[in-house]
């Protein structure tokens, strides 16, 4: 158990994602006693066990798709007769596993002005990883980042071919400009992240939507995109936008709670764009 913690805490360290499985209940004959752990690593590696056989291993792939999507699941696990004799049991069993996802989900923020600045330290203070991804070094550094875990200067053109976004990404867009937030929305939008928000003026959305369904854009990734990013709570300064921007992250990491009644409904729905036959002239 020792080692598990000590692999958590190493994980951690190193800004890497993993999964712990615990078994919560267990009922009859199980490989798998109640606290028994198991870490699983990105890079698929585990350590500890929760009692071997196909159980561990069917745990080992929900695991996988735990730290892709960053939701913890609870999963129930009945052993046969027939299973519980492959496994060396006397008989069969029940037993309940709790999969959660550790290590911080990483927030890919593009732009490094003001905004950016605000939203890097307010992530970072509310748990996330954060990458800043800019094409000026004049303002993509430590000296203006101090607490981001990477800091990317390159070609937006480019740089998403040198960028590792999954599932449980988070993107950001906030750069110095029209033409920017465009090329970085129409690359971010091919992208499997599970978060995707731009920055600005309905008008200037509705006109970046145009172009890029003229360009052979996906409307239904398009209204994916939390656009204008950020809750409504009347943000003016950098600081208090990124208050909205990393509010709505929270809530978006937060959101699979959401769905247990006994956690009420605490934030407000998501804007939607309109789709294109709405997009204002």
């Amino acid at each position: 158990m020792d080692n598990i913690y000590s692999k958590i805490a190493e994980v951690l360290e190193k800004g890497q994602r993993a999964a712990l499985a615990t078994v919560v209940k267990s009922t009859g004959s199980t490989p798998g006693k109640e606290s028994a752990k198991m870490l699983i690593t990105d890079d698929g590696q585990s350590y500890g066990s929760i009692g071997g056989g196909c159980t561990e291993a069917d745990v080992w792939a929900i695991a996988k798709d735990v730290i892709e999507k960053d939701q913890p699941r609870l999963e129930k696990f009945t052993l046969t007769p027939k299973i519980a004799e492959e496994e060396g049991l006397a008989c069969g069993g029940i037993v309940e596993i709790f999969i959660e996802p550790i290590g911080r989900p990483t927030v890919f923020i593009f732009g490094a002005g003001h905004i950016g600045k605000s939203v890097a330290e307010l992530a970072h203070t509310t748990g996330f990883s954060t990458v800043i991804v800019d094409d000026r070094k004049a303002f993509a550094n430590k000296e203006h980042f101090p607490t981001a875990d990477k800091i990317v200067v390159e070609e937006f053109e480019r740089v998403f071919e040198d960028l590792d976004i999954g599932e449980s990404s988070y993107l950001v867009i906030v750069t110095r400009g029209h033409k920017c937030d465009q090329l970085v929305l129409s690359k971010a939008v091919r992208t499997h992240a599970g978060y995707i928000g731009l920055i600005g003026s309905r008008a200037k959305i509705g006109r970046i939507y145009r172009q890029l369904l003229d360009e052979g854009a996906s409307e239904t990734r398009l209204k994916q995109v939390h656009a204008p990013i950020g809750l409504d709570i009347g943000a003016r300064t950098p600081e208090e936008i990124a208050v909205s921007i990393v509010g709505q992250l929270i809530s978006t990491r937060r959101r699979a709670y959401l769905k247990n009644p006994n956690h009420g409904s605490g934030f407000p729905e998501v804007k939607i764009p309109p789709s294109r036959a709405a997009l204002p002239e």
